[in-house]
């Protein structure tokens, strides 16, 4: 069995922004692995600040591929929808990360992109562009999804997160609250499709 049962790649979202302990941000995997049963030392949180779909292809996807891990997260995207936008690039990346991570043998779970938009204080044009983009990265990601056999935890269409106090006042990252929802969100989609236990 592999040392590390969880891993996941990704951006501030993973890395647990909008959500500190003893002042260090905390996030959902940790909280996602108290409700598994998953001791700390298996897991490999690898999200980093500021990550686009490039940097976790290249300096995350190795790593987390190698792990062998029961259970593999990938969370990340907004970077690219944000900032420099290439669809197909996009679309490349985001279906290399889902197919490496469960032709490694891992359960593969990832989750839509919600309206952050309408949360950002950006003009009017600029939020119906990103709008626009996230859309499109929906589709993209639902189809990569159903490639890879990738399981989708599909917040975008969730209205509990359109309430505030699941987000942060940056309007990026989510709250404690929304950090808490995305972990139980996630459990369950776990528990949908795996009836084995992971040893503690």
């Amino acid at each position: 069995m592999s040392a590390v049962e969880l891993v996941v790649v990704g951006d501030s979202f993973v890395e647990g922004r909008g959500d500190t302990r003893n002042g260090r941000y905390h996030g959902w995997v940790p909280r996602l692995a108290t409700q598994l049963g998953v001791r700390s030392s298996r897991i490999r949180n690898l999200g980093a600040y500021q990550a686009t779909t490039d940097r976790v292809v290249t300096d995350q996807l190795p790593a987390a591929a190698a792990c062998g891990a029961r259970l593999a997260g990938v969370v990340v995207g907004v970077n690219d929808l944000v900032s420099d936008y290439d669809e197909d690039r996009f679309a490349r990346n985001i279906g290399t990360v889902l197919n490496a991570l469960s032709d490694s043998g891992s359960l593969v779970f990832t989750a839509s992109y919600p309206d952050i938009p309408a949360r950002l204080p950006v003009p009017e044009s600029f939020r119906d562009l990103l709008r626009d983009r996230f859309d499109a990265a929906n589709e993209i990601l639902a189809q990569s999804v159903s490639e890879s056999g990738a399981h989708l935890l599909d917040i975008a269409a969730d209205p509990g997160w359109q309430r505030d106090e699941m987000w942060s006042p940056d309007g990026l990252h989510p709250s404690p609250c929304g950090h808490q929802e995305f972990a139980s969100g996630v459990r369950e989609l776990i528990a949908m499709h795996t009836a084995t236990t992971i040893a503690a």
